[in-house]
């Protein structure tokens, strides 16, 4: 483990969206003409990255992201469902107002990955699909970089929980706008974030 190449992933929030309706479903969407633009100013801020693949959720909002982005980077793209957004469980069908992820998320954390949203996933089983995708993408691209395009609720939940550098509520002072990114690196002491949203981080 010791002599194990580091693995660089960036991890990306998909565009602006738009849905068929209001109400929450677990549905894909599709990028705005904004969501759009914002993906290809990712393209061309990673440029520099020397990204060797891009990885999607199965989202179509998140598969047309990394299209994009792969597009402008000359490489592929390879759609992992664990990376998808959290369910919406029973809530779907609804306003979605008041927020029904709100209690839930805050345990989550709170580091109580046993909470549950109802009818839906619980932080451990959102946390086990999530990581092992990542996990997955770092073994492969050992000593390289690679793009991951997925969802800010997730990301906002999953990756203060993998890193060893930040707080477990990072997120909630810095939230991830639509196509902002963190910069991890996976090493033998485990995941690292350089950034966040551009902010360099101390390991």
């Amino acid at each position: 483990m010791a002599d194990r190449p580091v693995s660089r992933v960036v991890v990306a929030r998909h565009g602006e969206a738009l849905y068929e309706s209001e109400l929450l479903s677990d549905a894909g969407g599709w990028l705005s003409p904004l969501g759009r633009e914002q993906a290809a100013g990712l393209g061309e801020l990673l440029a520099a990255e020397v990204i060797t693949r891009v990885w999607t959720s199965d989202m179509s909002r998140a598969v047309q992201t990394g299209e994009i982005v792969a597009a402008r980077l000359g490489v592929d793209v390879v759609v992992r469902t664990g990376v998808r957004e959290f369910g919406v469980g029973a809530a779907a069908g609804t306003t979605g107002v008041p927020d029904p992820f709100a209690e839930t998320f805050a345990a989550w954390v709170s580091g109580d990955l046993a909470a549950r949203i109802p009818g839906g996933e619980s932080g451990d089983e959102v946390v086990a699909r999530w990581s092992g995708v990542l996990e997955a993408i770092a073994d492969e691209h050992e000593g390289e970089s690679a793009l991951l395009v997925s969802h800010g609720g997730v990301m906002s939940m999953v990756l203060p929980l993998l890193a060893t550098n930040l707080d477990p509520g990072h997120a909630r002072d810095r939230p991830i706008p639509n196509c902002g990114h963190a910069v991890l690196e996976r090493g033998a002491a485990g995941w690292v974030v350089r950034s966040w949203l551009g902010d360099r981080l101390d390991p």
